[in-house]
């Protein structure tokens, strides 16, 4: 509000409205309501929203908001523009060359949260799985390994690259 106020020097003010989403929405909705669809709901009608830290549910379940968010409401985009800032202490020559901005692929790959705990059952069987039908022979310490699926399509790759030629493109970005 401060941020708004001193820009616009009173003439625009922001209304926030709260959408609960982890612990709290347990305190709204119910005990094992982490990811309310309501607040799906409203981040797609109003198509913005602004997100603290959340707590994951231990046990069963979503294995993470974060990655339930990203998979829900298909944000496959992590924007990171990079610059220097006058005066910022830095380890670059010329840091004042500095500016970027950097896409990454947001819900494939290690972020599409295929995982299985080390020690349990299933991540046991997908090891099995690995070594006598897929042929895999090394895994370092299989007795204590957790394991993910990197799930990497051609269409998520292009829709990112699209995306990224599109964004330069529209902002006059060198590349």
């Amino acid at each position: 509000d401060a941020a708004v106020e001193k820009a616009y020097k009173g003439e625009r003010k922001i209304s926030w409205m709260e959408i609960y989403t982890g612990e709290k929405s347990t305190q709204v909705y119910g005990q094992d309501v982490w990811l309310p669809a309501e607040t799906l709901d409203l981040i797609r009608e109003y198509r913005v929203a602004i997100k603290g830290p959340l707590t994951t549910p231990v046990g069963g379940g979503i294995r993470s908001l974060n990655v339930a968010l990203r998979q829900e409401l298909d944000l496959y985009i992590c924007l990171r523009p990079v610059r220097y800032y006058q005066g910022t202490p830095s380890p670059v020559k010329h840091p004042e060359l500095t500016d970027m901005v950097i896409f990454r692929e947001n819900s494939e790959d290690i972020y599409a949260g295929i995982e299985w705990k080390a020690d349990s059952a299933d991540a046991e069987k997908v090891i099995k799985f690995l070594r006598e039908e897929m042929g895999v022979k090394k895994i370092r310490f299989p007795e204590h390994c957790g394991i993910g699926i990197k799930p990497c399509s051609e269409e998520g790759t292009k829709r990112l690259v699209r995306a990224a030629i599109e964004y330069a493109i529209a902002n006059d970005r060198d590349s």
